[in-house]
């Protein structure tokens, strides 16, 4: 008995082993089992990189499947994000976000800001990445709640939760 007919779902938050030391799969792989399981599209999203996504690109188009072009940006001041370009104008841009990160910072790491995201984010689609910690009645700490509040202010309706 079929459950789940003509089910389409896509994975918006997956890390590849370009994200060194907390992804393991590569992103041809990635792509491979989304396709096995029925998946209509991903988004690799690793941290302050888009290394994989050529490959997961190339990967997604041999096996039927659509990618999301995305990246997870893990903030010195406030929690991550993910980021989904809308256009080759927004991809670009984000390029450029990791390129000045890229440039603070000793090879292998990424230094990325506020300011520079909200400089950065013009054609962008965000998502505020889940809470790292709760507090001790399991709820979202407080200055997490006061950066969503700040990014909700910044970006508006390319914000989502």
């Amino acid at each position: 008995m079929d459950f789940l007919p003509d089910m389409r779902y896509a994975e918006l938050q997956i890390t590849s082993n370009f994200s060194f030391l907390r992804g393991a799969s590569h992103p041809e792989e990635l792509a491979h089992q989304a396709a096995e399981l029925g998946y209509s599209a991903i988004a690799i999203t690793d941290r302050n990189t888009l290394a994989g996504i050529v490959r997961g690109y190339m990967a997604a188009k041999t096996n039927g499947l659509r990618i999301l072009p995305a990246c997870r940006l893990e903030l010195l001041d406030g929690p991550a994000l993910l980021a989904y370009p809308t256009d080759k104008d927004a991809y670009a841009r984000l390029s450029g976000l990791l390129t000045v990160g890229n440039l603070r910072a000793e090879k292998g790491e990424c230094h990325l800001y506020k300011a520079d995201v909200y400089e950065y984010a013009k054609g962008m689609k965000l998502v505020v990445a889940p809470a790292p910690v709760l507090n001790e009645g399991y709820e979202l700490t407080n200055s997490f709640r006061e950066a969503v509040t700040e990014y909700k202010e910044a970006f508006g309706a390319d914000l989502y939760l």
